[in-house]
């Protein structure tokens, strides 16, 4: 997991190399021929990804943008109707049949698919209209780290051709250096509070609500943590109920509009003696964790890097393997 997830300023690097003329076809195409709403698919750390994608596509772009449930078509034989729609199809294998099913089924209603798939020979890949590899190699970790990571940057890449936004493209040939420094942080000071911990919430708003929900599953993959992953706005009602004096809470914020109210939230929680992780974001009371300034679209790819770092340590410090995660494979798949 280490070493993959150190693997990431350079599968990003080739990444953006390689897909070039692949992205600028798809975005000059959905520019030619509008959808009227974008439909993600995606299982795990790739739904993650594509949590990121709705808030970025809905705010780049004004589409309205919803996660598909792959059982609709997979176990219950319904076909919603998807005409004139885009399927965005995240997966690192490319093979769960649920998936699978539920792209077949977008195809045949309507939906052109494009798929950001790690395996190019997949069959997710076979049915899709368009494929955009994530380049990320091999990856025998079970968890995933750099094609995590791959998925965002090619979301990112996708939606700042297609909209068209120079600053996000300029922000994303930074982004391979940037990562680089991310992964040199050091969050040493989050690893006690978390090697003690037994439950938590990780936090996060708007385009970093997507890296809490990878945090808080990594921490549960890795570190055998229960880390429950929630919106900053979500938390205040009903779950802050639960916060009392040192109850962890992981804190991802990014500069963009959610910045005063997530400072607002971690000031709230130090009040409530809570044990903050304060990712970027300096308040007294809280443990502030260092983080590489950028575009906000691009600062929580730069965030859930170093928390790899941070993950890999915390499971060590547990005595557990992050590399092998009890009961789970590397690759999973569901019906």
């Amino acid at each position: 997991m280490f070493r993959e997830a150190a693997e990431a300023a350079g599968t990003v690097d080739r990444q953006l190399e390689a897909t070039a003329s692949a992205v600028g076809r798809v975005a000059d195409e959905l520019r030619r021929r509008p959808v009227d709403a974008v439909v993600t698919l995606a299982r795990g750390s790739s739904d993650h990804a594509a949590t990121y994608a709705r808030y970025l596509i809905e705010t780049q772009l004004g589409l309205l943008t919803s996660s598909a449930s792959p059982s609709v078509s997979s176990l219950y034989g319904a076909g919603p109707r998807y005409r004139n729609t885009l399927l965005l199809a995240i997966s690192q294998s490319g093979r769960s049949p649920d998936l699978l099913a539920a792209a077949r089924a977008a195809r045949r209603s309507g939906s052109r698919v494009v798929a950001l798939v790690n395996v190019e020979d997949s069959p997710l890949a076979a049915l899709a209209d368009d494929v955009i590899p994530l380049c990320a190699g091999t990856e025998s970790s079970v968890a995933a780290t750099k094609s995590f990571i791959a998925s965002l940057a090619a979301v990112a890449h996708l939606v700042a051709r297609w909209s068209p936004n120079d600053a996000l493209l300029d922000a994303l040939r930074r982004l391979p250096g940037k990562l680089a420094e991310a992964w040199a942080l050091d969050w040493s000071a989050a690893i006690d509070p978390l090697t003690t911990a037994c439950n938590m919430f990780v936090v996060g708003r708007g385009l970093g609500l997507g890296v809490a929900q990878e945090a808080a599953l990594k921490l549960k993959e890795t570190c055998g943590l229960h880390a429950e992953a929630i919106s900053a706005a979500e938390l205040r009602h009903g779950p802050l109920a639960i916060v009392r004096r040192e109850f962890p809470v992981l804190v991802f914020s990014q500069h963009d509009a959610t910045l005063d109210g997530t400072r607002g939230l971690i000031a709230e929680l130090v009040s409530r003696d809570a044990r903050v992780l304060s990712v970027g974001v300096e308040t007294a009371g809280a443990t502030v964790l260092p983080a590489c300034n950028d575009e906000a679209a691009i600062e929580p790819i730069l965030q859930i890097q170093a928390f790899y770092r941070l993950a890999s340590a915390v499971a060590i410090r547990r005595g557990l393997d992050p590399d092998r995660p009890v009961n789970l494979s590397k690759v999973t798949e569901t019906l």
